[in-house]
């Protein structure tokens, strides 16, 4: 029996590695051709406050600081840039000590944080959850978006990821202002990772909330992505996927606008459709 083949990677980027491939089903070649193949990296990164550890979170390295940030800001245990006296980043680990001496109250979070890449057990244990850490409902009616604006934005999206086009393995978060203006990217595989990176870099930079933003992501509209858009002060979420029946009810709720299924010169409003408008 033939040995099977060594398997070396190589990085192209600290995103992306290079990994052998069998090609099969050819037109031209029936048989399977040696290749290579460019693939997202996918590591764990250990979140730890203070000297606890906090989270496991599966994701693509890079702005690690942004993702723990925002992760923290997003589950209520963070007030902003001002309580953080500082971030330490380790191997595969980051550590945020928090200014004062009193440690954040751990006791209303009802789940274990370990978190995979495709965040199946992510958000909180309930929408009444979202009340206590903070959560407000966005300013009403505003701001409103043009509907041409809105049908815009993935193909101003996809036009910004570079990891994307490489791999196809990433999922992409952006913010842009009413106008259809891109003002921030981030790409992880893990779409509740990119949100955290894009609200961890706006707490860094003193921007939250976010009030006169417009997230969209490339996948699907989940409870932890509303959860986390919510949080950041965020009036419009808009999906290129579906959303879930807890999205839409957590939309509805706090008076988000939520969109889903934003493709093909089309998109269903589930939520807030006051905010959007056609000439």
């Amino acid at each position: 029996m033939a040995k099977a083949p060594r398997v070396i990677l190589w990085s192209v980027k600290s995103t992306i590695v290079s990994v052998p491939v069998q090609r099969a089903g050819s037109r031209d070649n029936k048989h399977a051709v040696g290749d290579q193949d460019l693939l997202a990296v996918e590591e764990p990164l250990q979140i730890r406050l203070g000297d606890r550890d906090l989270a496991i979170t599966m994701r693509t390295p890079g702005n690690d600081e942004e993702l723990a940030v925002g992760f923290l800001f997003t589950e209520g245990l963070l007030s902003g840039r001002d309580a953080i006296e500082s971030v330490k980043p380790g191997e595969n680990s980051l550590t945020i000590a928090l200014k004062g001496d009193a440690p954040p109250d751990l006791s209303s979070q009802t789940r274990h944080f370990y978190l995979t890449s495709s965040c199946g057990v992510c958000g909180k244990a309930s929408v009444n959850a979202l009340v206590a850490a903070g959560c407000t409902a966005p300013p009403r009616g505003r701001p409103r978006v043009e509907t041409a604006t809105i049908l815009n934005l993935p193909e101003a999206l996809r036009a910004t990821q570079p990891v994307f086009e490489r791999t196809g393995g990433l999922h992409a978060a952006a913010l842009f202002d009413a106008s259809g203006m891109l003002q921030l990217v981030r790409e992880d595989v893990g779409r509740h990772n990119a949100v955290d990176k894009l609200v961890g870099r706006s707490v860094l930079d003193g921007q939250i909330p976010l009030s006169d933003s417009l997230l969209l992501v490339s996948g699907r509209a989940s409870f932890e992505l509303v959860q986390k858009a919510l949080m950041a002060g965020i009036p419009i979420l808009a999906a290129v996927g579906a959303p879930s029946s807890l999205a839409v009810e957590t939309a509805m709720r706090f008076g988000m606008t939520l969109a889903g299924f934003l493709r093909d010169g089309r998109f269903n409003i589930y939520s807030g459709a006051e905010r959007i408008y056609s000439k």
